[in-house]
C-alpha cells in the first residue's frame, strides 16, 4: 500500500511539473494584464504603460492595464494574488504593497508567499516638504522651527501605512521631534491642506511634491534618500542636513502570483530589463521621478524582504497602528 501512495506521488509530482513546463512554453498565450494599485493618471500608472507599450511586442502579446486602486494597495494586490498562476496577469507593486502596508496591519494576502518577484522598475525618493505659509523657507531653518515647536507642528500623510506616513514616523524617531500625524484619504487632499497651511509637514514621493515646490507652494527641506535628485537638484539630503537614519526611498517592480512557472517569471524579466534598458524609457520614467535600476527575480525578492523587516520594526518601535 506505502509502495503504491509513493508511485502515485511521484507520478502526480512529475505530471505537476510537465505542465508546469507546459505552460512555460506556451506562454504568452493570451492578453497579459499588468494590474496597477492607483487611479490613472499617476505616477505608478504612467510606469506601468511605459512597460506594457514597449514589452508587449518583446513578449508577442498586447499588454494592457488595469487600475484598481484602494487600500494602499492591498486591493490590487489580493486580486493578483489569487490570479492564476501563469503569467497572463502580474502586478505593478510597490513600497506599499509589499512593505509597509504589510508590516503595519494583517491583510488577505502575504506579500513573500504570495507572489514570485519579477523585477525591479526603479527607485524613487521620497521628498521632505513645508507648507509655504510658513515664513522659513531654507532648510535648515524649517528644521530649526521643528525641533523649536516639537510637538505643536502636524504632518500631513495619504493615510495610515502609507510612506508619507512611515517617512515621517522615522524622521520623528531619528530625530526626537514630535509632530500629530494627520492622516488623508490619499496623496492629493494631504498636498492640498499642507499647501493651505492646514499642516506644516509632509513626506511625499518626488513625483507628486516636486511640481508644488516649483511653484512655490511648498517649500522644499530635503531628500529622505542616500543621494541627491537629478529633478531638484539643490535639495539636499537629511544626512548632509546631520540627520542620519531617515533613508525612505520608494521602490516599484513587478510581481506574478505565486506558484507562477520559474521559466514565466525569467521570460517576464528578461523582456522588462531589456526595455528598461533604453534610453528613451530611461527618460520617460525618469519623468516620474523615479530611477531606473534593474534586477534578477532573486536580486528583488531579497530586497522586498529586508524592506519588510525594516518597516516592521519601524511600527513596533514607533508603536503605530492601523486605526
Amino acid at each position: 500500500m506505502m509502495k503504491t501512495k509513493m508511485i502515485a506521488t511521484v507520478v502526480a509530482a512529475l505530471t505537476s511539473l510537465g505542465l508546469s513546463v507546459a505552460n512555460a512554453q506556451n506562454f504568452p498565450s493570451k492578453t497579459i494584464t499588468i494590474v496597477v494599485p492607483t487611479a490613472a493618471g499617476g505616477g505608478n500608472d504612467a510606469m506601468a504603460r511605459i512597460l506594457s507599450q514597449k514589452m508587449g511586442p518583446l513578449l508577442g502579446q498586447t499588454i494592457i492595464v488595469e487600475n484598481k486602486p484602494g487600500a494602499n494597495g492591498a486591493i490590487a494586490a489580493e486580486y493578483v494574488a489569487k490570479a492564476p498562476a501563469d503569467g497572463h496577469m502580474i502586478l505593478f507593486g510597490y513600497v506599499a504593497t509589499h512593505g509597509m502596508n504589510p508590516a503595519l496591519q494583517k491583510l488577505k494576502y502575504d506579500p513573500i508567499k504570495d507572489f514570485e518577484p519579477i523585477g525591479l522598475v526603479g527607485y524613487s525618493p521620497t521628498l521632505m516638504v513645508a507648507s509655504g505659509t510658513l515664513k522659513e523657507k531654507d532648510s535648515k531653518a524649517v528644521i530649526a522651527y521643528l525641533k523649536a515647536n516639537s510637538g505643536k507642528v502636524s504632518y500631513a500623510s495619504a493615510g495610515n501605512g502609507t510612506a508619507p506616513h512611515f517617512a515621517a514616523e522615522l524622521f520623528k524617531m531619528n530625530t526626537g521631534i514630535d509632530m500629530l500625524h494627520v492622516p488623508y484619504k490619499g496623496s492629493a487632499p494631504a498636498v492640498t491642506d499642507t499647501m493651505a497651511g492646514q499642516t506644516q509637514i509632509m513626506f511625499p514621493s518626488l513625483f507628486t511634491g516636486a511640481p508644488h515646490v516649483k511653484s512655490g507652494k511648498l517649500t522644499a527641506v530635503a531628500i529622505a534618500g542616500d543621494k541627491r535628485s537629478q529633478v531638484l537638484p539643490n535639495v539636499p539630503t537629511l544626512k548632509e542636513l546631520g540627520i542620519n537614519g531617515v533613508n525612505v526611498t520608494q521602490w516599484y517592480g513587478l510581481f506574478a502570483p505565486a506558484k507562477t512557472p520559474k521559466a514565466v517569471v525569467q521570460q517576464i524579466n528578461t523582456a522588462m530589463n531589456k526595455v528598461l534598458n533604453e534610453k528613451a524609457v530611461i527618460t520617460q520614467i525618469e519623468g516620474q521621478g523615479t530611477d531606473v535600476e534593474t534586477s534578477t527575480p532573486e536580486q528583488f525578492k531579497k530586497l522586498i524582504a529586508d524592506d519588510l523587516a525594516k518597516w516592521k520594526k519601524v511600527v513596533q518601535t514607533a508603536k503605530l497602528t492601523a486605526d
